[in-house]
């Protein structure tokens, strides 16, 4: 980027205005003349104000009613581009915000682009439906409002989906259960749309204050933990996915009391999860910490399972078992993560507990 957009960025983010006094109890300031014009606003127009610290305001401009317009979004390809490339670009423009998408090809898009688009809406961009669809040009519209699925719904979903995957891919070890293994596998698409969705809301979230009060947001910062936490359970469901796919490399079964190790293992590395979720919608800062506890347990746990595994198992199984020792200790780490992610959400109410703590002692 240029010297000169780098300025002009500088610019946009910062700028200091003194504050006055009109009558004998208004302080009033003024709005940034460039700001102002971007966000269509005029004499009379009202803007949303949301405290976001004890010094901290959030000013967005709001029109009160929704746009009559839908942002839209205008992506050219070509018949030679990879299909992959186009999904990724459609992808970015519904992670931006876009609720109207059009894919363009003045020399036409071969049946395979136009196939490839069509279930990759339909399998990963959440409330994404095709309304017109020809050789030269495809157009995908976002019918879905944000207060019909809010965040803490669409993340709790991801989350019990994340969870019974892991739960389901141990299932099908026991007996190398093919079919459950495989079910296993596609439900991770699932996820992945309620990933896409959670990080397009966020994204609105970061710019809008309106959006950012419905979503329990306290301010735009907690929009990149909340990003993170995502991942982290996006990263999760995929941990089950492996296990699934060396269940399905297994061609022998395990015996009982092997696979009661794993098991132990497994349980473990599920209620790190659940409580590392607990803790996030509670807000619960105490329940956090003991998960990053529990979660240090976890390789500890992983060695003396493995020891135990090289003398029971097949050495040609050997290493499908321990990718899958692997992927359940990944889960408790990702776990430990979002508690983590937690307790910095929550440092500053317990900082506040414990200031009050000391001063009524004194």
């Amino acid at each position: 980027m240029k010297r000169a957009s780098l300025k002009r960025l500088k610019d946009l983010a910062e700028e200091t205005r003194k504050v006055q006094l009109t009558g004998r109890s208004t302080y009033v300031i003024s709005l940034p003349k460039r700001w102002a014009v971007e966000a269509g606003l005029k004499p009379g127009s009202q803007v949303l104000i949301s405290r976001q610290s004890g010094t901290s305001l959030l000013i967005s401009a709001t029109k009160g009613e929704e746009p009559k317009e839908l942002k839209e979004a205008l992506i050219d390809v070509t018949k030679e581009e990879r299909v992959d490339a186009v999904e990724r670009k459609v992808a970015s423009a519904y992670l931006a915000g876009y609720s109207l998408v059009r894919v363009r090809a003045t020399d036409g898009m071969t049946p395979l682009q136009r196939a490839a688009l069509r279930d990759f809406v339909r399998k990963t961009l959440i409330g994404t439906e095709v309304i017109f669809d020809s050789p030269e040009e495809m157009t995908f519209q976002v019918l879905l409002k944000y207060p019909e699925l809010p965040l803490e719904s669409a993340l709790r979903r991801m989350c019990l989906i994340a969870s019974s995957m892991h739960e389901d891919a141990i299932f099908a070890l026991k007996d190398l259960n093919k079919e459950l293994a495989k079910d296993v596998a596609a439900r991770d698409d699932e996820v992945d749309r309620f990933h896409f969705y959670i990080v397009r809301q966020l994204e609105a979230a970061a710019q809008d204050g309106r959006i950012l009060d419905e979503a329990g947001l306290s301010s735009p910062r907690d929009c990149l933990s909340y990003r993170l936490v995502a991942k982290s359970v996006e990263r999760i469901a995929d941990h089950a996915v492996r296990i699934a796919e060396n269940v399905l490399a297994m061609e022998r079964a395990m015996d009982d009391e092997v696979f009661q190790r794993i098991v132990e293992m497994s349980s473990l590395s599920r209620i790190v999860f659940d409580n590392a979720v607990k803790s996030l919608f509670k807000g619960d800062y105490e329940l956090a910490e003991e998960t990053v506890k529990e979660a240090k347990d976890i390789t500890s746990f992983e060695h003396k399972v493995m020891a135990f595994v090289s003398e029971r198992v097949d050495p040609k199984e050997a290493s499908n078992v321990k990718l899958i020792l692997e992927s359940i200790r990944r889960t408790a780490e990702y776990a430990s993560d979002i508690a983590e992610i937690v307790l910095n959400l929550n440092i500053d109410r317990m900082l506040s507990s414990l200031t009050r703590s000391r001063a009524e002692l004194r």
